[in-house]
């Protein structure tokens, strides 16, 4: 577990931004991704044995105010040491479901994500 969550950590940064980007089409607010709220879903070795390119596959729930829960997304890193200047790309972000807001948080949605 200890290991997971500095994962999260370092890949927290790239999360953020992915995530940021997304509900920005659909929410006049930034939903906040917590560590302890992404589960990684699937790790590829690419090139073999002891190679280090990486697929990593993570999902998350984003959340606004109080941690109201906005939806579920799953995002795909491509993380390797020729990947310049940080060594994670986004390859892959996938909007899974659409949570319905309380009626009080209704006035951030500028419109409804697909």
């Amino acid at each position: 577990m200890m290991v997971n969550d500095i994962l999260m950590l370092l890949l927290g940064p790239e999360i953020d931004k992915a995530v940021s980007d997304y509900y920005s089409k659909y929410l006049t607010y930034s939903p906040l991704v917590y560590p302890y709220q992404v589960e990684i879903v699937n790790v590829e070795r690419i090139g073999g044995f002891r190679t280090f390119h990486f697929l990593l596959t993570l999902e998350t729930t984003p959340v606004v105010g109080p941690h109201i829960s906005e939806g579920k997304d799953r995002l795909t890193f491509e993380i390797a040491p020729t990947i310049i200047p940080n060594q994670i790309k986004l390859k892959k972000f996938e909007h899974l479901e659409t949570h319905e807001l309380p009626p009080h948080w209704q006035d951030i949605i500028k419109q409804k994500a697909r």
